[in-house]
């Protein structure tokens, strides 16, 4: 299966785009598989972190443009209308859950970028927390130059990820960025040699599953929904979030490994 799906005892999930001779871009099918995958990781208490990246220098460049685009194009009218969700047997819905939009996904995500990362996948990127590239990292937002729409989150998370001009000059030259230059722009966390890859997602995998695991996904929840809020009601979620993990497990480990001196040993509860 083009998309693989591996968890290891650590509690660390590798999601592994698998499509090399298109790039890793993506058809109906695997769209609703890379979805599948995302839903399989959110839905098991057992996996607290995810990393996805590509094969063989890919990463993903989003929609097929020879299978999805021309199906998506010819049926758009009834799938405005309401009349359609899917296509032999996929969701369609599947295409942007596969990217991250709009997924209520509080567990961290950590992306190994080994290639082209344009259109789709700068797409997902928008719903990932940590990035980390080779020297091979392409960065675009490609859809303007084939007529088409970055509909999958990418309009309204670049301008609230990086500076305003930054983002503009992603959206609105659809040219491709090297490395270098989505580190420059705040796109990214670091650049690595390729055999370093995933050797240095593994290991800010392990920086973040040392903390709590409902600690670390409630920070992220306060972020991401406190974004969408004005500060009153940021700070009042974000109290509310304080007082559920408080009441945790968890939270009565942490202080007790620590005046025992030893590595706490977290329950997830």
């Amino acid at each position: 299966m083009p998309i693989h799906y591996e968890k290891n005892d650590e509690h660390i999930v590798k999601i592994t785009i698998d499509r090399p001779e298109t790039r890793n871009a993506l058809d109906l099918y695997h769209f609703r598989d890379l979805a599948e995958a995302w839903r399989r990781f959110k839905d098991d208490d057992d996996a607290w972190i995810a990393i996805v990246t590509g094969v063989e220098r890919n990463f993903m460049v989003g929609a097929d443009l020879k299978t999805y685009i021309p199906q998506i194009t010819e049926l758009q009218q009834q799938i405005a209308n309401g009349e359609i969700d899917e296509i032999d047997g996929c969701k369609l819905s599947d295409g942007t859950y596969a990217v991250l939009r709009n997924v209520k996904l509080y567990k961290p995500v950590i992306a190994a970028i080994n290639g082209p990362c344009v259109a789709g996948g700068m797409e997902m990127l928008g719903g990932v927390d940590i990035r980390i590239s080779t020297p091979h990292g392409r960065f675009g937002v490609m859809e303007p130059k084939r007529g088409l729409f970055a509909g999958g989150g990418t309009t309204v998370r670049l301008p609230r990820q990086i500076p305003f001009p930054a983002a503009m000059e992603f959206l609105l030259t659809a040219e491709h960025f090297p490395a270098e230059r989505a580190l420059e722009l705040g796109l990214l966390n670091e650049i690595v040699e390729e055999k370093e890859l995933m050797a240095k997602a593994y290991d800010w995998a392990h920086r973040i599953t040392a903390n709590a695991p409902l600690a670390v996904q409630a920070t992220k929840e306060s972020v991401i929904r406190g974004l969408a809020l004005d500060m009153k009601e940021a700070y009042r979620l974000e109290s509310k979030l304080a007082q559920t993990i408080f009441q945790s497990e968890d939270a009565k480990e942490g202080p007790k490994a620590f005046a025992e001196k030893r590595e706490p040993q977290w329950k997830a509860r």
